[in-house]
């Protein structure tokens, strides 16, 4: 934090934050990885079944 103090000072005074496309990168990274079989199986069976209700 010591070497980049300039953004670190930004993201505390600044009212702009890039936490919605950090949300579409991780949205994008987790299809890729279902559609190249490198997706485990909680990741594809939490995609593909309706969620389980518990009572």
């Amino acid at each position: 934090m010591r070497r980049d103090t300039d953004a670190v000072d930004n993201a505390i005074e600044l009212p702009w934050s890039n936490g919605q496309a950090e949300g579409q990168i991780n949205r994008l990274k987790t299809l890729k990885r279902a559609m190249y079989g490198r997706a485990g199986p909680e990741l594809l069976r939490a995609r593909m079944l309706p969620p389980r209700h518990t009572k």
